[in-house]
């Protein structure tokens, strides 16, 4: 598990944000932070690699951004885990503080009126993309306001990094059925990430407060990904990747 580099592994969670981490020849550890700016903090030096979108576009055509239809077909059955991002304007429609249900689902039909009149062929907002929407835009300001994080704050994909760590072949069971986690589908990644360095008493572990069982094992291969960012060996979807308005990178890396 050691490497020349402080890395870190990033997944959202109820909480904030979930990070494996760890520093230069030591032993990795789990934290939670409410912000990504207090992870940005704790980490000033690690190379990171978080499962959320980076890169933005103004106008959103089929199957996403270009990364999402490029690492779909390496999923086979988990395919259906990268969803298409919508435009930023759809993105940035309602950014307000949500105190009611009521108005959660009055700011999403917002968005999806924003994002059918941006795409080709017209899609509104699906309710699982529109529920990470707070934390898309959290790293996009973030990357605007400091260019100097793009180098280090890069997007990935779990299912992605574990096709990619199983050697080109797609996970064979889902973390999750029905919204419920599937123990013989969090066993299965436990295993992948055990041979490439893990511990098992430390997957196993209950995941800190704020956090789910299958976001500590998507940030636990997150991590594997900032190392491959940080020795060379990942690449990005697309090779190389494209650029936003703002000049951010667009790439799924794994």
């Amino acid at each position: 598990m050691t490497s020349g580099h402080a890395l870190a592994g990033v997944d959202g969670c109820k909480a904030g944000w979930i990070a494996v981490h760890c520093e230069p020849g030591d032993a990795p550890s789990v934290s939670v932070f409410p912000t990504f700016r207090a992870l940005l903090d704790a980490l000033p030096a690690a190379t990171i690699a978080v499962d959320m979108p980076i890169g933005l576009p103004d106008f959103s055509s089929r199957g996403g951004r270009g990364p999402e239809a490029l690492v779909r077909p390496l999923l086979g059955a988990r395919q259906s885990s990268v969803f298409a991002i919508p435009s930023r304007a759809a993105l940035y429609a309602d950014t307000s503080e949500f105190t009611t249900v009521e108005a959660w689902y009055a700011a999403h039909r917002r968005a999806s009126a924003v994002a059918l009149t941006t795409s080709d062929p017209p899609r509104g907002v699906s309710i699982q993309a529109f529920g990470i929407f707070a934390k898309i835009r959290e790293i996009d300001a973030l990357l605007i306001a400091r260019p100097e994080l793009r180098d280090r704050v890069l997007e990935s994909h779990p299912e992605v990094a574990f096709c990619r760590l199983n050697g080109g072949i797609a996970m064979a069971l889902p973390k999750k059925i029905k919204g419920a986690v599937n123990p013989a589908g969090m066993e299965e990644r436990k295993a992948l990430l055990c041979r490439h360095g893990y511990e098992k008493s430390f997957l196993d572990q209950a995941p800190p407060r704020g956090a789910a069982s299958d976001d500590f094992l998507d940030a636990a291969a997150m991590m594997l990904t900032a190392r491959r960012i940080a020795s060379g060996e990942a690449r990005p979807f697309p090779d190389p990747p494209t650029m936003d308005r703002h000049g951010i990178p667009v790439a799924i890396w794994a």
